[in-house]
């Protein structure tokens, strides 16, 4: 991971659905199951807002 906070904060408007914490994180976060964060990832791409918002609409 990149050590500016420039690159930090790219990494925080992303979810890396290859990346078990992370999915762990959002799926605990909203209260749903890792299958379905990595199905939306998969669907929608990585990025944490548009995730967020599929999620939320379901």
């Amino acid at each position: 991971m990149a050590t500016t906070s420039k690159a930090r904060s790219q990494d925080r408007a992303r979810v890396a659905g290859g990346q078990d914490h992370e999915v762990k994180y959002e799926a605990r976060k909203e209260g749903i199951s890792k299958e379905a964060v990595k199905k939306t990832v998969k669907n929608v791409g990585n990025s944490r807002k548009k995730v967020e918002a599929e999620l939320d609409r379901h």
